[in-house]
């Protein structure tokens, strides 16, 4: 349990700390990128407002503009590489102007804008090109802005972002790895000093249980069994029923994953734990109907899965309708046994009902008096289903009976 905790800690830490830095360096990239493109598309602007040319001031022209206006560096015009395709209207290069570029040919020119003419595509990134197309009257002029030297930079951003994320990542890691010992270190003490609480108590209750049982039957043997001694006798049997699960719980907390596992006939196992309560329901008025699908098999511990149905089953007898019905039935469906013990109630909401396998719950505790319940016999089948790896669910079809599954 407390290993179960400290890998909920580190992953819920390291889940929260991915998340902030995927969304922080989600942003700042986007931004970043956002930012190259609209600085590409206002010098596009620029050169399109000036006839395919940009101005040597670089400031836009009185009828066109840079987006957002303003006014670029002086140094704007001998840093910006560009060059220019006209295509006319048949479709076929009319001019190639490559002046302001060494990094591209007039064949090459002429083979981006040919290929963006065929795709009627208006503007985007060809490689490390920011293009636009321009409408003319003698046809469509293509700018293309080289921005490598920004794409380079933002790509260099982003791969040095993400390395050092991960690096981060790695660091917290070993450090929440080291420092969850510590965090949960005191509940991990108040954690065993309460199953040695549980274990010495129960050990320590048996010692005067036996001695009033002694007692009892002295004073039986003496005098004459009367209904004070009958409801001592009562009462020693269900602190002993007590003690006994909460000594099985404690052991099924401390045994976690360390039980013997061993494959054996699951359908022999509930068959025969269900069976030895059909006296017991016979005699309280109640039917016990058991349906097992015979030759179903289980890697798993023998003793505590007979524990398992025993709760299950006791339980059903136990607060089941007076005259009720209770029926057991284990199948095997697409590789997964099913079993599931169902009786007859009253007064109980439609829907789930997992708050029963909760220690010492009671839905009616005047019903837990009368029939000897502790509220404890669920948790044990929780502990069982745990250390199977296995699911148990309680619920309520039609709010007059109670259905408890277990998926293995």
């Amino acid at each position: 349990m407390i290993k179960s905790l400290r890998r909920k800690f580190i992953a819920i830490a390291m889940c929260s700390l991915i998340g902030v830095l995927v969304l922080t360096v989600g942003f700042i990239n986007t931004f970043s990128y956002i930012d190259v493109v609209n600085k590409a598309d206002s010098r596009l602007s620029l050169i399109e407002g000036n006839n395919g040319t940009f101005p040597k001031n670089g400031q836009p022209p009185k009828d066109g503009g840079m987006r957002g206006g303003g006014k670029m560096s002086p140094e704007a015009p001998f840093e910006t590489r560009y060059f220019t395709v006209t295509i006319g209207e048949s479709g076929n290069v009319t001019t190639v102007d490559t002046g302001k570029i060494a990094a591209i040919t007039t064949s090459e020119a002429s083979e981006y804008a040919a290929d963006l003419y065929a795709k009627n595509s208006d503007s985007g990134f060809c490689g490390n090109y920011r293009y636009k197309a321009v409408p003319k009257s003698n046809g469509t002029l293509y700018i293309f802005l080289d921005c490598s030297r920004e794409l380079s930079s933002f790509w260099s951003f982003l791969v040095i972002s993400i390395l050092i994320s991960i690096a981060g990542i790695l660091v917290v890691f070993a450090l929440v790895l080291i420092f969850s010992k510590i965090a949960v270190k005191p509940f991990a003490e108040s954690y065993e000093k309460q199953k040695r609480f549980i274990t010495d108590a129960s050990h320590e209750i048996k010692t005067p249980l036996t001695i009033i049982e002694a007692n009892t039957e002295v004073l039986e043997m003496t005098g004459a069994e009367s209904e004070w001694t009958q409801s001592i006798r009562n009462q020693i049997k269900r602190l002993s029923s007590l003690t006994q699960k909460l000594v099985f719980l404690a052991r099924m907390d401390e045994n976690q994953g360390k039980l013997e596992m061993t494959e054996f006939s699951l359908s022999d196992a509930v068959l025969e734990t269900a069976d030895s309560f059909s006296a017991v329901a016979r005699n309280s008025g109640k039917t016990l109907d058991i349906n097992v699908q015979n030759g179903i098999l289980l890697k798993g511990n023998e003793m505590t899965i007979r524990e398992l149905v025993s709760v299950l089953v006791d339980n059903a007898v136990k607060y089941s309708t007076e005259n009720g019905n209770i029926s057991v039935s284990l199948v095997e469906e697409s590789g997964h046994k099913k079993l599931t013990v169902k009786n007859s109630t009253t007064a109980l909401e439609k829907g789930n009902h997992d708050i029963l396998f909760e220690r010492f719950y009671r839905s009616d505790s005047s019903r837990n008096s009368e029939t000897g319940g502790s509220g404890i016999g669920l948790s044990i089948a929780k502990a069982v289903v745990t250390a199977h790896k296995a699911k148990i669910h309680a619920k309520s079809p039609d709010g007059n009976s109670l259905e408890i599954t277990v998926v293995f």
